[in-house]
């Protein structure tokens, strides 16, 4: 197996012990990497967590597996962390897949309602079938209805753009693929 700094140099210079992140190509996706997290994301490691994970996107990897089997935690700050990711990924054509999300930890998802935003898998081949799919274009997505992420309200959108929750006042993106995201 490689060495993290051989897939992204200089990435083991700072390490986190709260934290320990590991990486590996996925040769099978253009620009892919599986990122091992094991330990917990909260308060005290996010900054640590996000610059990480910036410097992965910024060594050309927009593809982003997220390998949850040793992840213990994650606070809200941390899911924080993964949505400004996808925001950040998506405009570059990218996204990220999350496999093995232990209980506690999909639980947090599903109580902030992200497990409708994000891409959950059991298997490393299913995420790597979800990044070789076609994405549908955009005449087949819209109109589009789905749930406000934090109250549940059903919404409609008839083209991508920026919304806000006629229930809760939310600020909701959906993207050309049908995405939705906050802000």
């Amino acid at each position: 197996m490689e060495s993290n700094d051989s897939i992204v140099p200089g990435f083991d210079i700072e390490w986190d012990k709260s934290l320990r992140i590991t990486l590996g190509k996925v040769d099978q996706v253009p620009r892919c990497v599986c990122i091992y997290l094991k330990g917990s994301i909260d308060n005290y490691n996010s900054n640590f967590f996000q610059n990480k994970i910036t410097s992965v996107i910024g060594a050309g990897y927009i593809n982003l597996i997220f390998n949850c089997q040793a992840l213990e935690y994650v606070s809200s700050t941390g899911i924080g962390n993964f949505t400004s990711l996808l925001n950040t990924l998506k405009p570059r054509g990218g996204s990220i897949v999350f496999l093995q999300l232990q209980p506690k930890v999909m639980e947090i998802f599903q109580l902030l309602g992200f497990n409708h935003f994000f891409n959950l898998k059991d298997t490393l081949n299913e995420a790597v079938d979800f990044f070789k799919q076609a994405q549908p274009s955009a005449s087949s997505v819209f109109p589009k209805s789905f749930p406000c992420p934090m109250c549940q309200q059903r919404l409609k959108a008839s083209h991508a753009g920026r919304f806000r929750c006629s229930e809760c006042k939310t600020i909701i993106s959906v993207l050309e693929d049908g995405q939705v995201v906050f802000g």
